[in-house]
């Protein structure tokens, strides 16, 4: 599963403190048409998490933090950090996690 597979969450696990983490793994160089398929697959996570799917899908999730974590394979480019870190402001005011890791 990628970012380009839009109707899918990629990955979701827990970490040792009891957050949920909802994955997205970006694998595409940075550009226009790659922030703009990130931008859509975090609308979808969102719209998972706000609309409860989210319990149905994983009940576990109840009562937990939620964090969405995008995994690239390339270093973001300056557009893309900030991007990113409107991100982070944004998800986190609406009282989620979000946060980004590059593994080459």
């Amino acid at each position: 599963m990628s970012i380009e597979d839009q109707s899918v969450i990629d990955v979701i696990g827990v970490t040792s403190d009891g957050t949920v983490v909802l994955t997205i793994s970006n694998h595409l160089e940075w550009c226009e048409s790659s922030l703009f398929l990130l931008q859509e697959k975090i609308n979808r996570y969102l719209a998972f998490i706000e609309s409860g799917e989210i319990y149905s899908a994983y009940p576990n999730a109840k009562g937990k933090n939620v964090e969405i974590t995008v995994v690239c394979k390339h270093k973001p480019s300056s557009e893309a950090l900030q991007f990113l870190e409107q991100c982070t402001r944004i998800i986190n005011a609406a009282g989620f996690g979000f946060r980004h890791e590059v593994h080459i």
